[in-house]
């Protein structure tokens, strides 16, 4: 066996594995479009290995040769379409139809060249070359590239630039005198080499991008309330401790408001369950349209809910659940389903050093019972009260003294 057939070989078991890989993904994510035109380029890239095996043993290669240049093609085209979907971009259908139409063509009046002409190897690279650029523009096209992202758009680009320069070095050492003879050639063992390592490092880096999203789609899922499309009590603690914890260190204001819709027992009861949903969707939306980044909003459960507004001091605070309020109450009926306007109460805490997501909360919840108290229908604020450090603190302030 040659160097450029054990090549093949290999290329041939790891196209096999990232296409059973993004199939796996396919089938666990049915959503997954993208993974699923990944899986399927990456088996016509095993299509493409095994006819470089049989076109030795053709006595006509053109067929052959032919098939091996449109599946390959065509296997690249699907990696740029896959990507497209997997970042919900609008594959560049037309720009691809375009290429691969006009390359097949081309390609069809290349079997006749000889093999030993520039102009042929040219012609018969930059159609890769072309299709991995349109891979970099899809790339390019996505508004949120991570640093996963970016590395795969210099594979894109990395591997545009190797096909272009495929002419040149088929050119210094031969690729063999006829299509038969491609595979014992040095240029062979050269050429599937390289495609091998960047077969490897693109389909790696596009498996990584797609297990990366599938999973912060699960756990956005996993965190948010499907009834309002709000984070749910888990998503709300575990993104507000964060942003707490951020406030505190920066030295920003931040206030918690917690939010309970007024007699919505009652609206149950009397209008069913159906209708509470669409009050309860028809607030969250409020809370949502009336604040803004970095504001962590969330629904706590049955109808509490809960906003967390870093940069904002408390009369911000009770402006924002006035606003709220207001808009709230001022919804037609046909919107709540209800005869009669609907109320919330709210309860408005400021963020005091050395506050935990608890405390805040806890504050906020005392407040909210105030307006509950008072007639419902209002806002109160829970008055900041002194700061006091945690006792490991305590003990090690006076340790300090005791030393001194």
């Amino acid at each position: 066996m040659s160097a450029a057939a054990f090549v093949l070989a290999i290329n041939l078991f790891i196209a096999g594995i990232f296409a059973t890989a993004f199939g796996v993904v396919a089938a666990y994510q049915r959503s997954a479009l993208g993974a699923r035109w990944l899986a399927f380029a990456y088996g016509l890239g095993v299509l493409n290995v095994v006819l470089e095996f049989v076109l030795p043993f053709q006595n006509d290669h053109r067929l052959v040769s032919f098939g091996i240049f449109a599946v390959f093609l065509l296997a690249l085209a699907g990696c740029v379409i896959g990507l497209a979907h997997h970042y919900r971009i609008r594959p560049p259908w037309l720009l691809l139809a375009i290429a691969v139409i006009a390359s097949l063509l081309v390609n069809l009046a290349l079997l006749e060249m000889p093999r030993a002409s520039f102009v042929r190897n040219l012609l018969y690279q930059a159609p890769y070359a072309l299709v991995q650029a349109i891979g970099v523009g899809v790339i390019l096209a996505n508004k949120r590239k991570g640093a996963l992202d970016l590395a795969l758009l210099v594979i894109f680009f990395v591997s545009a630039l190797h096909f272009l320069a495929k002419p040149v070095l088929a050119m210094a050492i031969g690729s063999g005198a006829a299509p038969q003879a491609y595979i014992s050639s040095t240029y062979a063992a050269v050429s599937q080499t390289l495609g091998a390592v960047l077969l490897i490092a693109s389909g790696l880096m596009m498996l990584l991008i797609i297990v990366r999203d599938v999973m912060a789609d699960m756990t956005a899922r996993s965190e948010t309330d499907t009834l309002s499309g709000l984070l749910n009590r888990r998503g709300f603690e575990d993104r507000g401790e964060s942003a707490l914890t951020l406030a505190a260190r920066s030295g920003v204001p931040a206030v918690m408001i917690v939010a309970d819709l007024d007699h919505f027992k009652q609206i149950n009861d009397t209008y069913g369950h159906a209708t509470g949903d669409r009050v309860i969707a028809a607030f969250a939306a409020i809370l949502e349209e009336c604040a803004a980044p970095p504001a962590i909003i969330g629904r706590l459960g049955g109808e509490e809910f809960s906003a967390f507004l870093p940069g904002a001091n408390l009369n911000t605070g009770k402006l924002y659940a006035e606003t709220v309020r207001h808009a709230f109450r001022s919804l037609p009926s046909d919107e709540t389903g209800l005869r009669n306007p609907a109320s919330a109460s709210f309860g408005v805490a400021q963020l005091m050093p050395y506050d935990h997501l608890a405390d805040l909360l806890r504050r906020a919840d005392a407040a909210l019972y105030e307006a509950k108290n008072e007639g419902r229908d209002c806002v109160r604020m829970a008055m900041p009260t002194p700061a006091r450090k945690p006792e490991s603190l305590n003990m090690a302030d006076r340790s300090g003294r005791f030393s001194s």
